[in-house]
């Protein structure tokens, strides 16, 4: 198996491309290892300077102190990712349960997600990273941004000039975003 990385905006985030399934069901962020019992989960979390591993369907995305060089745990990483597959595994994650059901948001709040999931989630998955809605009170809409995002030098940018734009261009209600 040949397994590609990919540098993104985030210079304390990799993203790695097993070229197999990653996550059956949605993105999903890990900061812990008692978060799960995943096997590769915990395996990378357990690598000294590894902060934080993100899921999407296709690839993960590992976080890292500032203190580590890449070159010293890139390997590491991609040699857990190999072992995990080799052993007949054909995905990392499976299930995930929201915390706010689609079906309890007023229409605005539908609208927001769907203008994130259509027209921002892509652009943000091609770095690495994933952003999540989780409240529109008062004008104002907080996300969470996840995976290389998460602490990225140019996600404050990419809100202000991205998303909150984007989301004002077609929710006139929309009058700010904030990051969680």
């Amino acid at each position: 198996m040949f397994v590609q990385t990919l540098n993104t905006p985030n210079p304390n985030s990799i993203k790695f491309l097993p070229g197999q399934k990653v996550s059956l069901s949605g993105p999903v962020e890990f900061t812990q290892k008692d978060q799960t019992s995943n096997e590769l989960v915990r395996n990378i979390l357990s690598i000294n300077g590894v902060i934080g591993i993100f899921l999407s369907e296709d690839f993960l995305s590992v976080n890292k102190n500032s203190e580590k060089d890449w070159e010293d745990i890139k390997h590491i990483i991609i040699s857990f990712i190999n072992e995990y597959y080799s052993s007949g595994k054909k995905y990392v994650f499976e299930s995930s349960s929201e915390i706010k059901e689609k079906e309890n948001l007023d229409d605005i709040e539908k609208k927001i997600i769907q203008i994130l999931e259509t027209k921002i989630r892509p652009a943000v998955a091609r770095d690495g990273g994933d952003i999540k809605f989780k409240e529109f009170k008062n004008g104002k809409v907080t996300v969470e941004m996840q995976g290389s995002c998460s602490g990225c030098p140019s996600s404050t940018m990419t809100l202000k000039r991205g998303v909150e734009n984007l989301l004002k261009h077609y929710v006139p209600e929309v009058t700010e975003v904030i990051p969680v």
